[in-house]
Parts: C-alpha cells; structure tokens; sequence
C-alpha cells in the first residue's frame, strides 16, 4: 500500500516522468481531427458548396489550433506552480474562447467566407473533440497518461 503523503505527491506535482500530460492529450485530441473533419467538411460542401466546405475546415482548423495552445500553456504551467496552472484553466479557458472569436471574426470580416459553416463546424468539432478525449481518459484508452498509479 502507498502512502498517503506520496499519492498527494504525484496528485499534485507535474509528472515525475517529465511527460507534459496536457501537451499530450492535447495531441491525442487534435489526431482526431482525421475522423471529424472530413464528414463535417462534406455535409457543409454538399450543403453550402464548395465555400461552405472551405469554412467548414478552416474553423476545425481553429478548433485544432485551440486545443494545441491549451495543451502547451497547461503544460507549461504546471511545471511552474499549482496556482499558476489552476489559473492557466480557469482564465485561459476564457481567453482562449475570446480568442476563437477573435480570430473568426477577423477571417470574417477579410474573407467573403461562409460564416454560417465556419461558426457551425467549430462548435461541433469542439463538442466533439473533447468529448471524444473526455470518454477516452475516462474509460484507460489513454495508456500513456498512466503516471500516478
């Protein structure tokens, strides 16, 4: 049996391994991509034509690159301090969302993009995404974040 004092250890420190977890599970999010994509960028050129198609990946794009930037700022965070990483969550979550927008917004108001696909796309390949990696952690698929045991 372990002791107590040293599961908080491994709770709460980053991992003694030096695996920067969030990076990695921010990869394994974005590796989805190739099964997202193409369904949502085929539904939105059949239904908006080939602009929609465009927009359609280009806001999965900005979904991907939003999960890519979450991963990177947790984990670097996390080897700073623990307040520095619960503040990296809890704000970044919120800047990172600004950030979408903003970027959307700017490629909307530059490009004669179809908005309407771009903005649907991205709320879906988000939902999608971290769903899919939240019932992956969940159920051990993702053997590799295995450090605390």
């Amino acid at each position: 049996m372990t002791d107590p004092a040293t599961q908080d250890v491994a709770r709460y420190q980053p991992s003694p391994l030096g695996k920067d977890v969030e990076a990695i599970m921010a990869r394994h999010t974005v590796r989805r991509v190739i099964w997202v994509a193409p369904p949502l960028i085929a539904v939105f050129w059949l239904a908006r034509g080939f602009e929609g198609g465009i927009a359609a990946a280009v806001g999965i794009a900005i979904v991907a690159g939003n999960f890519l930037l979450a991963g990177l700022v947790l984990s670097k965070s996390a080897r700073i301090s623990l307040s520095l990483y619960h503040a990296a969550a809890l704000f970044g979550f919120v800047v990172r969302l600004g950030l979408i927008m903003l970027v959307m917004y700017l490629i909307a108001r530059t490009t004669g993009i179809d908005r309407l696909a771009m903005g649907v796309s991205a709320v879906v390949s988000y939902l999608v995404l971290l769903t899919w990696e939240a019932v992956a952690v969940a159920k051990g698929s993702e053997r590799e974040l295995e450090w605390s045991d």
